[in-house]
């Protein structure tokens, strides 16, 4: 099942994201919110590929693993860190043996310890190159990209940025996928300002519900999302209690997604950091409601 197909406003899909533990505990736990989320029927799951590519063999484990035994269409990612394009091909082969359909393609963050991405000899400093190395192989995969409603934390401008999307869905891309934000009126404006610079393909939102006081404030400040005034004070009375914040968190992820539902999107994408309650609640909500 190619992702770009079930993309589409008048039957959104809703998908889920994870990424790759480290320890064997932790895949078994992994597994374990898989199972939980399963009965929500998602469009897909997509797997991250970690910091700096280290999880690379357990990106490819896992999402070969969730489409083989639980029938969910699976997402790998992967990234240009540390990677020759021998090394990518070899990854490609992997997934492709693997009946893998879907990837979706990034630069990817520096490596601990590097303040710039550097690519290694041999490798691509942007994921519009991998983009177009993917295409000019021999395989058929539907792909997919990354993209950022207030400006990627990197470059210069909005405008900039915008353009940066524009080669990148130029070079093959289907759909994209937001980064995390918490005011949907970011969304709206940057479909808008997509549009008209002739990127067609399906923006795909991607929320993240609070369920921690500290790690919303860490990824703010990694990405550059803006958290509404009055939802920051919200959490700033409720942060040293934990399922206040988790109920807050929820309140806000659920009445984002109504109103991203009623204005048309074609999916919601859901960063679960591979826990399942709260995303439970949100998606079980919004069932109940339609």
């Amino acid at each position: 099942m190619k992702i770009r197909n079930c993309l589409n406003p008048s039957q959104p899909c809703f998908s889920f994201e994870f990424f790759p533990p480290k320890t064997d505990a932790g895949v078994a736990s992994l597994l374990r919110t898989v199972e939980e989320l399963a009965p929500l029927n998602p469009g897909f799951v997509s797997v991250t590929y970690g910091a700096g590519g280290s999880t690379r063999d357990r990106t490819v484990d896992l999402v070969t693993h969730i489409k083989k035994h639980t029938g969910i269409e699976a997402m790998a990612h992967l990234t240009c860190v540390g990677h020759t394009r021998d090394e990518l091909r070899d990854v490609l082969r992997r997934l492709d043996a693997a009946r893998i359909e879907n990837l979706l393609l990034l630069r990817g963050d520096p490596p601990q310890g590097q303040q710039t991405f550097e690519p290694v000899p041999g490798g691509f400093r942007y994921a519009e190159e991998l983009v177009r190395f993917v295409r000019e192989e021999d395989f058929n995969f539907c792909l997919g990209g990354a993209c950022y409603p207030e400006g990627h934390v990197e470059t210069a401008s909005r405008e900039d940025d915008l353009k940066h999307l524009k080669a990148k869905v130029d070079s093959g891309m289907d759909f994209v996928v937001t980064q995390l934000f918490f005011d949907n009126a970011f969304y709206f404006d940057f479909v808008e300002r997509a549009r008209r610079a002739g990127i067609n393909v399906p923006i795909v939102p991607g929320i993240m519900p609070i369920t921690n006081y500290e790690q919303v404030q860490r990824f703010t400040r990694m990405c550059g999302a803006t958290v509404p005034m009055r939802l920051a004070l919200q959490m700033e009375r409720v942060k040293d209690q934990p399922d206040a914040v988790v109920q807050l968190g929820v309140a806000h992820a659920t009445v984002q997604c109504m109103e991203l539902l009623a204005r048309g999107v074609p999916g919601i994408h859901f960063y679960t950091l591979n826990k399942s309650p709260a995303t439970r609640m949100i998606v079980s909500a919004l069932r109940a409601r339609s």
